[in-house]
């Protein structure tokens, strides 16, 4: 029996916020299964995840990567051990709110999408945060769209969910940061219909553990470009509506 959810924690050097999220994630009422990926963590993360491991349910398994690959490795990892109808990413953070599940999962459950990503922006600029990450995510996710023909709001939103059927179509091979433009354009080249969602959105800054940087921003555009020559230059585009 296949659980309705599984979520996937990708995980590095989050010491002070695993067991908040964890608490969050689990707080949600959806039948669900827990899969962290600790990516190589050095400041305890990876000790505190062993102890929760200690006294854990079997919601949650915790997968321990040898050394640090990458964000992408990490959640590789976490699609291959998935078991969920649907799949859904999870950043280790606080910034994006586990009680916005529901909104991602009903246009799937309910026919109309095979995909859903929780967009950070659909309800304006979040007070908080830097301006530049704001802008660059802007320029970064247009270029997205005009690469791979698709009308997105935010293509670097860690909230993508998916039918599980969808995986093994993306051909995923980034380790780092350019995991997230490489789902949508394997999205695109696959044709399978993606819708937004607004969500809950409280970005956290550089020196508060922050790990993003703009040149991950660019190289995701070279990561989208290289997916697009693996399919000849070609997308089997099947959107939906931008947002729901």
């Amino acid at each position: 029996m296949h659980p309705r959810l599984s979520v996937v924690v990708p995980c590095y050097n989050e010491r002070t916020t695993i067991e908040p999220i964890l608490e969050r994630i689990r707080a949600v009422e959806i039948e669900k299964e827990i899969i962290i990926v600790d990516d190589g963590s050095t400041d305890g993360t990876r000790e505190l995840l062993l102890e929760i491991a200690t006294r854990s349910a079997a919601d949650i398994r915790i997968f321990l990567q040898p050394e640090n690959c990458g964000k992408g490795a990490a959640v590789r990892r976490g699609f291959a051990e998935a078991r969920g109808s649907i799949v859904l990413v999870q950043d280790a953070d606080l910034e994006l709110d586990p009680q916005d599940y529901f909104k991602l999962l009903e246009p799937i459950e309910q026919g109309r999408s095979d995909v859903v990503y929780g967009a950070r922006f659909l309800m304006g600029r979040p007070r908080a945060g830097k301006l530049l990450h704001y802008v660059g995510n802007r320029l970064l996710t247009r270029l997205s769209n005009l690469l791979t023909g698709l009308n997105l709001n935010d293509v670097w939103t860690c909230y993508k969910a998916m039918r599980r059927e969808v995986l093994p179509s993306l051909d995923l091979r980034e380790n780092g940061f350019g995991i997230e433009p490489e789902i949508t354009a394997g999205l695109a080249r696959s044709g399978w219909r993606i819708s937004e969602a607004p969500v809950h959105y409280s970005p956290r800054r550089s020196a508060e553990g922050k790990k993003i940087r703009l040149r991950d921003g660019f190289a995701g555009v070279l990561t989208t470009i290289r997916t697009r020559k693996r399919n000849n230059g070609a997308y089997g585009i099947n959107e939906t509506n931008g947002s729901v």
